[in-house]
């Protein structure tokens, strides 16, 4: 779900440096990953969050209390409670599934890493997490209209979602295209993309990067292809993330666009499936989007909320806990610094 300066093209085949009812039901906290893949996590009673004929029949629900982890003595910050949507919860906008950072297991309780990251940040906060299944093309407005508090879901930060909300800096990631398993359109270069069909979900800036919209209007993949003479690239927009996916593995497009940690993932799940090619794009910080109550955030100050997740974010990075969380997803080259 980010845009980003196309550095180079070489193969990567590790993770990189990568509204709304809520339920009133805890669940269980996150099963801790599988160690059989050291290349990637795979997390115990982790569902296949994709292709039809292998995802979960029964639909996640749309909001999932997570059951917080262990709880800190006293919360390092607190939250007005008029400032929240639901007395003693934080409301979390998420997209699911985005595996590792967000997805279902096969019971429906939420996974991943921002869902940890998440749960902790609301025990900081004597608050109990609550994940809200949100479509990422309105996820902003989501939080901006009150249906969540904040959003965790693998956002990077651009200058359009920057007006939008405030964007607390908490990861770094990459992105890449996936392709069938043996490359049989012989996709190594985005100029082979040329011509060709690319799957990518709606709202992110890998859709608009192939179309040149957003961040990138004018200059996108495919006005590069345009400007070089060649056919001009079909970018097919989907709803969810996983349906961009099955639209690769139909074979309905050459290629899937989506964070690099997503990418990897997949090929770790599906092997013979799914690969990498040979592009890839620099690495990007992704935000926690906070409301600013201002028309534009781009210069406003945190909110009392997002205050409070900044400090509560903050004590995880200090006293080693978000880098714990990280690790056990394999993601520890993806830290940033506390802001």
């Amino acid at each position: 779900m980010k845009g980003f300066r196309l550095f180079g093209f070489f193969v990567v085949f590790a993770l990189l440096a990568a509204s709304c009812s809520p339920a009133a039901t805890p669940t269980a906290a996150p099963a801790a990953p599988a160690t059989s893949a050291p290349a990637a996590p795979q997390p115990t009673s982790m569902p296949t969050a994709v292709p039809p004929t292998v995802a979960p029949t029964q639909a996640p629900p749309t909001a999932v209390p997570a059951t917080p982890t262990m709880a800190a003595p006293t919360p390092v910050a607190t939250i007005d409670p008029a400032s929240l949507a639901q007395k003693g919860r934080l409301l979390i906008c998420t997209d699911f599934p985005y595996p590792p950072q967000e997805f279902y297991d096969d019971n429906g309780n939420p996974q991943g890493l921002d869902v940890e990251i998440g749960t902790e940040i609301a025990t900081r906060l004597g608050l109990q997490a609550v994940f809200v299944n949100s479509v990422f093309n309105t996820i902003f407005a989501a939080v901006t209209s009150g249906k969540c508090d904040v959003v965790i879901s693998a956002t990077n930060i651009t200058s359009d979602r920057q007006k939008q909300v405030s964007q607390i800096p908490y990861f770094n990631a990459g992105q890449s295209f996936l392709v069938l398993k043996g490359n049989p359109s012989n996709i190594n270069a985005t100029t082979d993309l040329c011509g060709q069909s690319v799957a990518a979900e709606s709202g992110t800036t890998e859709a608009d990067y192939l179309q040149g919209t957003g961040d990138y209007a004018g200059k996108g993949l495919t006005q590069a292809c345009t400007a070089a003479g060649k056919k001009p690239i079909t970018t097919v927009v989907t709803q969810k993330d996983s349906d961009a996916l099955q639209q690769l593995q139909a074979n309905k497009v050459v290629a899937y666009f989506t964070d690099s940690p997503v990418a990897a993932y997949y090929t770790v799940q599906h092997p013979d499936l799914f690969q990498l090619t040979g592009t890839v794009l620099n690495a990007t910080l992704e935000g926690i989007g906070v409301p600013c109550g201002a028309a534009d955030c781009t210069k406003a100050p945190l909110s009392p909320v997002g205050q409070a997740v900044q400090t509560a974010l903050k004590s995880m990075m200090t006293d080693g806990t978000y880098l714990k969380i990280l690790t056990k997803w394999n993601l520890a080259n993806s830290a940033v610094p506390a802001q």
